[in-house]
């Protein structure tokens, strides 16, 4: 027995050595590909493909060996800078787009269509591939010189369309529901606990939604096919391209070939003496674009990413706290170099507190120096309260944004409980001592004391829009009642001052500053891998997201966090009025 508990003992006792072993093998390969240069071949092409989601800037350290025991994304800023300086880089002769299930929203999709674009203007070749092209990935590739669609492909062109799922009867038969006090017509984040079916004005708003977003699309799409508009709506009411045939002959594609066709064309185009074109991934070449500066200024402006929920705590690149943000806005107000300061925005809101900590510090900064918001997918609710903390507000026409309301909702189960035999008995020593209790139906009276609170978290909301917009608060409440709006319509409704991205942030900021050249400082700054790591290490977050998409799948993996995280809210919440799938 004891020589058998010995030979487990060392097989254990190797196998914990090898992982040991295995584990640092990876740290300095991955050391070791950072440290090195990143060749770029003459005549190369610059293969853009996305295989990670995309997100504003993902705080990602090519030097640190631990970012690879996290989800991997890919920064916008880091991949609107290198196709800026490929387009300067003369080994770069074009660009090949592959874009199947592209992981970023409209805005963020718009501003990589913007940086090729501007790309194509040096006279150097865009051309797109793709095996098939979901809607917003052909989005992206219409901006091509030529887009090309295998023999056996589509193109998935069929409009817009939105859904909403209702829980009325489902709260009804398990006893499991969420009371709700809210404020604003609009604000149809909690109208699916409320209702089975779909309110009048949310009905209204989505419709309205869909439709500027579509047209915002579709606008860009036909300038760049020389279509017209008219042309691609009718291609979507008919599934006009769902065949190579039938998306050749309604102009969507130039030519329909297989991968090796395609690959003889970037051969002849690229100009190599090579069988195949040379390549260099998007994700290599971003290695050598972040170590290029596209300002060699002196002065700088500091560009300062709010992006995901907005939560009381320290903050991260998954969220937005006040601790991280604080120390980051008042960083840039101390520093004598930095001149300006553009915060970006992408978030469906949160916390009514932490957005208003986070707009007083906005007022701080702004009396030391300009401040201009760029508004990327998603800038409603609490997003919208820190996006009226600045000078000026920029919106993509794609961005969303608005939905100026709060509500707040808490789970009960008395339903649930009476039906599986539980019975919950309190005891406190004042009339509040228990002010509410997940077992027992909400009392009118602690109704009432949260109704007043939503009453002033949105009076309160009301007047930080009056200020920063240069509106009353009775004009500020007819743009409310938590509605959202496009980019375009709040442009219209005077919600933001001008249509653009982050290049016309950057040049606003600049010229507001009265400065000419100029380098980027880019805030907050992020936990590195190790320091995430270690924080990690006594319980199981760094890959839950990975496990529950891996066990579920995409959908039901995404409906679960959603639940979760409705069923985590604290407060009252300025958040955005429904979590909006657009297909």
């Amino acid at each position: 027995m004891a020589f058998l508990r010995n030979l487990l003992a060392s097989i254990l006792g190797t196998l914990v050595a090898l992982g040991i072993l295995f584990f640092m093998l990876l740290i300095f390969a991955s050391l070791a590909e950072s440290a090195g240069e990143v060749n770029v071949r003459q005549h190369s092409v610059l293969e853009l493909d996305f295989p990670y989601p995309v997100s504003e800037n993902s705080g990602y350290d090519s030097e640190d060996p631990f970012s690879f025991f996290y989800d991997p994304t890919m920064g916008l800023n880091d991949i609107t800078k290198a196709i800026a300086v490929a387009k300067t880089d003369d080994r770069i002769t074009g660009i090949s787009l592959k874009t199947p299930y592209l992981m970023a929203g409209l805005a963020q999709t718009r501003a990589i269509r913007n940086a090729l674009q501007d790309f194509r203007e040096s006279g150097k070749f865009v051309y797109a591939y793709g095996d098939f092209f979901m809607q917003k990935d052909y989005y992206l590739a219409s901006v091509a010189d030529s887009i090309f669609l295998n023999p056996v492909g589509t193109v998935d062109f069929k409009g817009l369309a939105a859904e909403v799922l209702y829980f009325a009867d489902f709260q009804e038969k398990t006893g499991l529901k969420m009371e709700v006090v809210r404020h604003g017509k609009y604000k149809s984040a909690v109208e699916p606990f409320l209702s089975n079916q779909m309110s009048p004005e949310n009905r209204e708003q989505l419709s309205s939604l869909i439709r500027s977003l579509w047209a915002a699309m579709r606008d860009e799409m036909a300038a760049s096919r020389g279509l017209a508009p008219a042309d691609l709506d009718r291609v979507a009411d008919t599934l006009g391209a769902r065949e190579p045939e039938m998306a050749l002959r309604a102009g969507l594609v130039d030519g329909i070939a297989y991968q090796d066709a395609y690959e003889a064309k970037l051969v002849r185009e690229s100009g190599t003496a090579k069988e195949h074109p040379e390549r260099i991934s998007l994700q290599r070449y971003m290695r050598y674009s972040r170590g290029r500066s596209l300002h060699t200024g002196t002065d700088e402006i500091a560009v300062i990413y709010a992006q995901g929920e907005i939560l009381y705590g320290e903050g991260g690149p998954e969220y937005i706290g006040q601790e991280l943000m604080t120390r980051a806005l008042r960083r840039a107000r101390e520093d004598k170099d930095i001149k300006a300061v553009v915060l970006r925005v992408n978030s469906p809101g949160g916390s009514a507190l932490t957005s208003e900590i986070l707009w007083q510090e906005l007022q701080l900064t702004r009396k030391e120096k300009p401040v201009v918001v760029s508004l990327s997918d998603i800038a409603a609710s609490g997003g919208y309260y820190l996006a009226v903390g600045g000078d000026r507000i920029l919106a993509e026409p794609t961005s969303i944004t608005g939905s100026i309301g709060v509500f707040a909702t808490i789970p009960n189960m008395s339903g649930l409980s009476d039906k599986i035999g539980i019975n919950a008995e309190q005891v406190g020593t004042h009339r509040f001592s228990m002010d509410y209790s997940f077992f027992e139906p909400m009392r009118d009276d602690f109704r009432e004391i949260l109704r007043q609170g939503i009453e002033r978290a949105y009076d309160t909301f009301l007047e930080r829009v009056a200020s920063g917009r240069g509106i009353t608060v009775a004009q500020a409440d007819s743009l409310a009642q938590g509605r959202v709006w496009s980019g375009t319509e709040a442009l219209e409704n005077g919600l933001v001052d001008a249509l653009g991205g982050m290049p016309e942030a950057l040049e606003m900021a600049a010229e507001m500053a009265g400065v000419d050249d100029y380098r980027i400082r880019t805030l907050p700054r992020y936990k590195t891998g190790l320091e995430r790591l270690m924080e990690d290490l006594g319980g199981a977050e760094a890959k839950t997201g990975s496990l529950l998409e891996a066990e579920l799948g995409a959908e039901w993996a995404q409906a679960l966090r959603e639940l979760r995280a409705m069923l985590q809210q604290e407060g009252v919440q300025a958040r955005m009025p429904f979590t909006l799938k657009i297909h």
